[in-house]
């Protein structure tokens, strides 16, 4: 069985399932209300929300015949924490670039200032 950051990376994959889960950030929603935006049948996004479910992006109550699904915020708060020390990484990486470019203009400043003062 793939862990859970696996899980939650492979049903991210999808654009459907990314824009379910951006309809379900505003608010409980039900298969039809889900399904109205795309050009695919009930079952083709039944089966969508299947694997956001199997995943544990998403839940299902249950009130009478009304099965609304719920946006579950903890794997997306996984993922934001193992992005995270990428982001440092990236940040810290850009900190030496910046360094690097900033010593390479003052550098190419001397050069030009040299060759002005010899004419």
């Amino acid at each position: 069985m793939p862990d859970r950051l696996s899980s939650t990376f492979a049903a991210l994959a999808d654009p459907t399932r990314r824009a379910i889960l951006a309809r379900l950030a505003s608010g409980e929603a039900t298969v039809t209300e889900l399904a109205r935006p795309f050009r695919m049948s009930l079952p083709a996004v039944s089966k969508h929300i299947g694997v956001l479910e199997r995943a544990g992006l998403i839940a299902r109550g249950r009130d009478a015949q009304w099965r609304p699904a719920r946006l579950e915020g903890r794997p997306l708060r996984d993922v934001a924490n193992w992005l995270e020390q990428y982001r440092r990484f990236w940040d810290e990486s850009f900190e030496r670039l910046d360094e690097y470019l900033i010593e390479l203009q003052a550098t190419e400043k001397k050069h030009a200032r040299r060759k002005s003062s010899k004419r």
